[in-house]
């Protein structure tokens, strides 16, 4: 089968190549998917440059995210399974990514897509809704909640504000510009601040004086932010930061009573991420996940694909793997 893949980490133009290997078989409790759409993530080329640190089994093909047909099962899979469109979650934990025409992977990481959900949306959920949805759900259902999503117009961000409008929530975001406010407006976002404006922080406070959940992309640049919209009860929950260290000022944060979670979705337990996709499933089937903007690539350029993604372009970008 043709995959794009590597065998040691570095910049996309010195490492990846497309190249012929064995198609996989699946082994007990697996399925095999014949993949039409792979997605990337910003975790993906962080493993491939390095900066995550990664075990390479030989070779590996990138990707965790996609979607595709399954089209063999391992033993104790139900023979029933062979033909059932699913999107896939994790695929790269093993060598076997998305950026493929096969994939192997295990039985519930294979999860069956909603008819008439595209492929492109399929492929996008994956790494980004699955966070988004562990940070919602983190602390106790969102539903009710006033809840911030920063950085709204991001992959995390997008699925963060349409589970938690779809969960019930009272769901406020921050964006860097026009193009990023009428993403987060079209996600549902009922209050959109840009996170640049010097009265950031009165804006969002006219929609809620405290906000109970805070969704972070960027600790490290919103720490300011965040500490003037909670207060007791208010959940923090750290998905990102550019800068790798923040300093707080721990009286003030105390006087705030307020708890700041981290998370990091390659540590989470299979059972919570399990939960995670099938409560996706359950909103894709009741229309109230969408599409980002795509920018979509043919395998053959696989480079292009990681470039566009290190890039920052707004939206999510897809390879077409057949």
């Amino acid at each position: 089968m043709r995959a794009a893949l590597y065998d040691h980490p570095g910049p996309a133009r010195e490492v990846l190549r497309v190249a012929e290997v064995e198609r996989p078989e699946p082994a007990a409790g697996e399925v095999r998917v014949r993949l039409a759409v792979s997605g990337i993530n910003p975790v993906d080329v962080k493993i491939r440059s390095g900066a995550i640190p990664w075990k390479i089994d030989g070779f590996q093909i990138p990707h965790h995210d996609g979607t595709g047909v399954i089209d063999a099962v391992g033993a104790g899979v139900d023979g029933k399974r062979v033909g059932e469109r699913v999107w896939i979650w994790f695929a790269a934990r093993r060598r076997w990514g998305t950026a493929a025409e096969w994939t192997v992977v295990p039985a519930r990481q294979a999860v069956p897509l909603p008819e008439g959900t595209s492929d492109a949306l399929g492929a996008s959920l994956g790494v980004p809704a699955m966070t988004a949805y562990h940070c919602l759900w983190l602390d106790g259902p969102p539903d009710g909640l006033f809840v911030l999503v920063q950085g709204g117009a991001g992959a995390v961000g997008h699925f963060a504000i349409e589970l938690g409008t779809w969960a019930q929530a009272h769901v406020a975001a921050t964006v860097g510009g026009q193009d990023q406010e009428a993403l987060a407006h079209k996600a549902g976002a009922e209050h959109i601040v840009d996170h640049r404006a010097p009265d950031a922080a009165e804006q969002l406070k006219a929609f809620a004086p405290r906000m109970d959940r805070i969704i972070e992309v960027a600790l490290s640049e919103n720490l300011r932010l965040d500490h003037e919209l909670s207060g007791p009860g208010t959940s923090i929950v750290v998905y990102n930061s550019p800068q790798p260290e923040v300093t707080l000022q721990v009286r003030e944060w105390m006087e705030r009573n307020t708890g700041m979670r981290f998370v990091l979705l390659l540590t989470v337990p299979i059972s919570q991420l399990e939960t995670a996709a099938r409560e996706i499933t359950v909103a894709l089937s009741e229309a109230a996940l969408h599409e980002l903007p795509v920018h979509r690539f043919p395998l053959d350029q696989i480079v292009e694909a990681h470039e566009a993604v290190e890039a920052g372009v707004l939206g999510k970008v897809l390879v077409s793997v057949q």
